[in-house]
């Protein structure tokens, strides 16, 4: 670049300043306007921001400012999510205290915000690793430990080898740590849990009432939680006084049962097994079993295997003596730990009575082709169809079958109606140094105790080894683990695991409204006045980890008396990744883009408004590095625009039909960009728009048609604002404003004057090109019909053709079909 075309630098130092001494992003609490809490997920600070995080940091700003310009009263407050695994990686990678790592990347952070000119209220900033925040997380431990929301159990847990520490469900993809990548594998250990499944059916219900969340989040938290309705059938075990108890859902095939599979880990094992001439082999399956990933035991690709047990269960329905067999993709926490198996309709059962050649009773026949679905098929019939083999309710269709077969079941004390969820409880434990100490102790007389809410925080120690071994490493630290019981005052140890940070991040937009409050976590007044969230945003990947877990604490909360609401967020928005060279940045893929060398090369305005005008905002969107330089000139022409027209006066005379056309585009233009931020963010269309004007302006300046000039260039100005502010400050100035821009109310449209009085149409014959025609813009389809067959260059083209077809595409085009 040869030359600046405008003192980027300067302008930015200058109003950055300003904002931040005139408190613009101050909420004012005493305010009467209407409030409009404005939140972007918070970050962590594991490093520095590329561009493709400041995606998220620059559509809420530009937001914020916009609604301030439309007279609400703005809370934007930011703050970090700067417990757990990624910050604690990055300081072990970096050979620092995760302490000391931490804070630096937040003030590095912060200085990345600030040149990018996102304003917060920097004075309700949250660090979620001080003791002054996580003091409150454990509060809110304490309150689910007291209200039996808060367990520990030994159970199977995800355990990465890689991070030497348990992972959540939700925390595991395609069988590989979120975080590293790794291959997790299963452990047997004592954790804590959230009992979130008390919440599943309030959580699933509620989600009808997010009018404003996208379809998509609300289908994965939906799929997530994965309800069920069936029925729990009671199998008689032979031989034995206790039966084994299956959940399904096709109670309508339960003729069709001709086997059972349960769990390697169903609690029944041992006793079905001992002594049984085969329990050495079981039980060298069962540890085979178990020496397997759930997810890969769950995978729809990996080999079903079985063993059987030597016993037999009873078909309560009709008496059969059915053998009970041990396989590897049933697992205790779906369903009851029991599967029923009907071969004949369900091609798993299929698969794997054909493999250990069992039988196959067809108990739903195709209606369609009667008797086709036989024991010699080779595919489970899957399909609706008609009873058969079913005592009284053969020639049944199968779906009003399952009711009636259901209630008859209750009547004879053999089943009954139940729901069954897919969604586990939260496991929160994690075998890691930088976390939210568990506020519990062990005492040998007392058992599990709850630490007082008057001695919080738990502090966290400073001198710890903290790199990961495989168990906690605050149980190498004895000042910390010895300590005394509360309720007897005898020796006591302390719990050593950490809260998962997604428990730091499930409360942080109520800690905002009063971040300096020692005596509680939250003020209910205050919270109930500006909860829920307006507009929430971040990124999709969250759906099922921080804002299904934010629902539940939130619903916790105000089950409690603490907050009157059960919704945190009335609305949603999930931008879409960057991408750089076809994948997501990242720094392991080297393809990270730097918005600082950006900054110096073109301005922060330039960045933002690149960053806003790449694509639709939910999708994710190719960063061009040589696209940025069309960003940078167009805010330079914008500049030399503004200076051309500021001293130019209307014309004595009155506008003119070229000053008219302007007038018009400018009420457009107003129109479109209010509609487009209001309607779905719709920031590309918005600045295109906003190019579009610009455009007009330098035309109708050309041609002398400057009456209208310099209010378009004001117009122009004020829409940009929200996306260049710091551009947009120094021409409202220069234009002869007193500052701030900010203060200025959002332009205002005409309906009348934003009219088109005609409309241009392209008229197409057999889908090519042919003619032009000009119509009004109030004309019907008939008048539009007739006005393009009258066209003389169309009439060229048909001649003597029969017109079969004329389709008006409104206020678009015309075809016509010869």
């Amino acid at each position: 670049m040869k030359e600046k075309l405008y003192p980027f630098e300067d302008i930015e130092k200058k109003w950055q300043a300003y904002w931040l001494g005139t408190g613009l992003f101050h909420m004012d609490p005493k305010s009467r306007r209407d409030k409009y809490y404005c939140l972007v997920m918070f970050p962590y600070p594991s490093g520095k921001l590329h561009v493709g995080h400041g995606r998220n940091y620059i559509i809420g700003d530009a937001i914020a400012r916009y609604k301030i310009m439309k007279g609400y009263n703005v809370l934007a407050p930011m703050g970090w999510d700067a417990f757990g695994l990624p910050a604690e990686n990055a300081a072990i990678k970096g050979g620092l205290h995760p302490k000391e790592s931490t804070l630096n990347n937040i003030t590095a952070m912060k200085s990345q915000l600030s040149r990018w000119g996102v304003g917060y209220d920097w004075t309700r900033e949250v660090t979620s690793c001080l003791p002054d925040y996580y003091k409150w997380t454990q509060w809110i431990f304490l309150k689910l430990f007291k209200k039996g929301l808060a367990y520990r159990k030994k159970a199977a847990v995800n355990w990465c080898p890689s991070c030497n520490t348990v992972l959540a469900n939700e925390q595991v993809v395609n069988n590989l740590c979120e975080r590293c990548d790794s291959r997790v594998v299963d452990k047997d250990l004592e954790q804590w849990f959230f009992k979130i499944t008390d919440y599943a059916q309030q959580i699933l219900d509620d989600l009808t009432g997010l009018k404003s969340w996208p379809e998509r989040v609300k289908t994965m938290q939906a799929n997530w939680i994965g309800k069920s309705e069936g029925v729990d059938i009671d199998f008689p075990v032979e031989g034995e006084d206790f039966n084994i108890t299956c959940f399904t859902t096709r109670v309508d095939t339960i003729f069709g049962a001709t086997y059972m599979v349960i769990a390697p880990e169903h609690p029944d094992v041992p006793r079905l097994i001992k002594n049984s001439a085969g329990e050495q082999d079981i039980l060298k399956f069962i540890n085979s079993a178990k020496a397997q990933s759930r997810m890969s035991r769950f995978s729809d690709e990996s080999e079903k295997k079985g063993i059987f047990t030597g016993r037999y269960v009873i078909n309560p329905v009709n008496k059969n003596r059915i053998p009970l067999w041990i396989a590897n993709y049933v697992f205790m926490e779906y369903g009851t730990g029991a599967v029923m198996a009907v071969p004949a309709h369900d091609q798993r059962d299929f698969d794997f009575a054909k493999k250990y050649h069992l039988d196959v009773r067809v108990v739903i026949d195709d209606p369609r082709a009667p008797s086709a679905a036989q024991p010699g098929m080779n595919v489970a019939y899957i399909e609706d169809g008609v009873m058969i083999n079913s005592g009284q309710f053969n020639t049944l269709p199968n779906k009003s079958a399952a009711g009636k077969i259901a209630g008859w079941m209750e009547v004879e004390g053999i089943g009954r109606r139940s729901v069954h969820f897919k969604l586990r409880d939260w496991l929160i434990s994690r075998q890691r140094y930088w976390g939210a100490p568990i506020p519990i102790v062990y005492c040998d007389k007392c058992g599990v105790v709850a630490v007082p809410e008057e001695d919080l925080p738990v502090l966290l120690p400073d001198k710890v080894d903290f790199k990961p071994h495989g168990k906690s490493p605050l149980s190498g630290v004895e000042d910390f683990v010895n300590t005394k019981c509360p309720k007897c005052g005898k020796k006591a140890l302390r719990e050593t695991d950490t809260m998962d940070t997604f428990v730091d991040s499930s409360w942080y937009f109520l800690r905002y409204l009063s971040p300096k409050n020692g005596d509680s976590a939250f003020d209910k007044d205050i919270v109930d006045k500006w909860l829920p969230v307006d507009q929430y945003i971040g990124g999709v990947e969250h759906a099922i980890l921080h804002l299904l877990y934010s629902r539940f604490i939130t619903k916790v909360l105000a089950d409690l008396g603490f907050v009157g609401f059960k919704e945190p967020f009335r609305a949603l928005f999930t931008q879409g990744m960057i991408i750089k060279d076809g994948a997501k940045m990242s720094k392991s893929k080297g393809n990270v883009v730097s918005p600082d060398e950006l900054i110096i090369k073109y301005g922060a305005d330039t960045v933002r408004l690149y960053t806003l005008f790449i694509g639709p905002p939910e999708k994710d969107a190719e960063w061009n590095d040589r696209a940025v330089e069309g960003a940078y000139r167009f805010l330079g022409r914008l500049w030399k625009l503004t200076s051309r027209v500021n001293d130019t006066e209307r014309g004595k005379n009155g506008p003119g039909p070229g000053d008219r056309i302007l007038e018009r585009k400018m009420h457009q233009t107003i129109k479109k960009v209010t509609r487009d931020i209001e309607v779905d963010f719709k920031f590309n269309t918005a600045i295109s728009a906003v190019m579009e004007l610009v455009n007009r302006v330098y035309t109708a300046v050309e041609n002398g048609d400057t009456y209208y000039a310099k209010e378009a260039v004001t117009n122009t100005v004020l829409l940009l604002s929200p996306f260049v502010p710091h551009v947009a400050e120094e021409l409202w100035q220069r234009l002869g404003n007193r500052p701030s821009i900010f203060s200025q109310p959002w332009p205002v449209y005409s309906e009348s004057k934003a009219r088109e009085e005609s409309l241009v149409l392209p008229v197409m014959v057999n889908g090519k090109l042919r003619a032009k025609i000009e119509v009004d813009d109030t004309a019907s389809e008939e008048q539009v019909k007739a006005a393009a067959l009258a066209d003389s260059k169309v009439n060229g083209y048909i001649k003597s053709a029969c017109v079969k077809k004329v389709i008006v595409v409104a206020k678009k085009l015309v075809n016509i079909v010869i």
